[in-house]
């Protein structure tokens, strides 16, 4: 079996993620490459489509976003993604359990004296007006049923869980700022979520188990179960083996890969790219040694901006006053603070509107 070490796992990565070398890609179809981008922070998705397309320009995102050919909802790890509206209503139901199990893991107390099949319900019928609402309104609406529960837990356990939604604009177009409001699937997009299967197959997870492998993969099912969420897709693993490539890593742990799948020469050079916060090209994985040192780890998970040099972690940065600030851990070497300041000067025009590209890299401090 062909052992992959950590730099041939990073440049499969890097092509994968569209990160070896800028795509021309569609946005639309980037978007669906990528198996959506996290978006939690509503302006992260930007950057994150900048580092990966040639000529990107945002506001043809935007333009998705209320054209409704791409949506914003709770979907992987409960949290809310970028996504192609094709894909969140073939993928919906396949994820509905986990966010319900996720959500209980944080209220279950809270959450005791509630049916959830009658807050479902109660939800429904509020919403039914057609009139888009925040998580609270919605709480709110439906307390006088259980007035011993605060509106959070309700809150979360509808719009996240129960219901499946999506987060309208104009909350998530470029360099705007708006409250989240929720609107369902099904009247947004004016169809319902694909039902689950009926005889006990997965066909949904053997199409998510080949999506992640072309974006994200050689990978290990715990590796597919930390970018989705789900509990590893044993059933889809297992049909798809035959047709799939197996690897070995380092740590001596299986990898599942595509046999067309790019796996680049692992000297092939890997240019300089600023990641927005919770980028999946580092918390798609559990096991992100191929990206990210385990010392380093806790940045992925705090939300800090990420710049990979020569394929991994090696500063975070902000913005702030039009400038884009870099904090390495360690010196650069001439050549990569060279790399660094070019593209972060790229990335500060892109944030700027082209106003600015001043650049500060901070003294390492080792």
């Amino acid at each position: 079996m062909t052992v992959l070490d950590a730099r041939a796992l990073n440049r499969a990565t890097l092509a994968r993620q569209l990160l070896l070398d800028r795509s021309g890609l569609p946005v639309v179809d980037a978007v669906a490459h990528l198996c959506g981008l996290q978006a939690q922070e509503p302006q992260e998705p930007f950057t994150g489509l900048w580092s990966r397309l040639r000529a990107f320009e945002p506001t043809v995102l935007s333009g998705l976003l209320t054209g409704r050919r791409v949506v914003r909802a709770h979907l992987m790890r409960r949290t809310v993604h970028l996504v192609t509206a094709g894909d969140l209503v073939a993928w919906r139901a396949r994820h509905d359990g986990m966010p319900r199990r996720r959500v209980l893991a944080t209220y279950r107390r809270e959450l005791e004296p509630v049916d959830l099949g009658e807050l479902a319900a109660a939800g429904r019928a509020v919403m039914a007006d057609g009139e888009p609402r925040s998580m609270g309104d919605l709480a709110r609406a439906v307390a006088g049923r259980w007035p011993s529960v605060g509106h959070r837990p309700l809150g979360e356990m509808l719009v996240a869980a129960l219901l499946p939604m999506v987060q309208l604009s104009p909350r998530g177009l470029w360099r705007t700022t708006a409250g989240a409001r929720y609107a369902p699937v099904s009247s947004w997009l004016g169809r319902e979520i694909d039902p689950p299967a009926a005889d006990g197959a997965d066909p949904v997870g053997q199409v998510l188990l080949r999506r992640y492998l072309a974006a994200f993969g050689p990978a290990a099912p715990a590796d597919l179960r930390a970018w989705s969420g789900l509990a590893g897709l044993p059933a889809a693993v297992a049909a798809l083996r035959g047709e799939l490539v197996a690897f070995r890593d380092e740590r001596g742990r299986h990898l599942l890969g595509l046999p067309d799948a790019p796996r680049p020469d692992p000297d092939h050079p890997a240019p300089v790219r600023f990641l927005p916060a919770f980028d999946n090209a580092v918390l798609g994985y559990h096991d992100r040694s191929r990206i990210i040192d385990d010392a380093h780890r806790g940045l992925s998970v705090q939300g800090a901006r990420v710049v990979l040099v020569d394929g991994r972690v090696a500063a975070t940065w902000t913005v702030g006053g039009e400038s884009v600030s870099v904090t390495p851990p360690r010196r650069f070497s001439k050549a990569d603070r060279t790399g660094v300041a070019e593209e972060g000067q790229r990335l500060a025009s892109f944030l700027s509107g082209g106003e600015s590209d001043r650049v500060r890299i901070a003294a390492s401090p080792v």
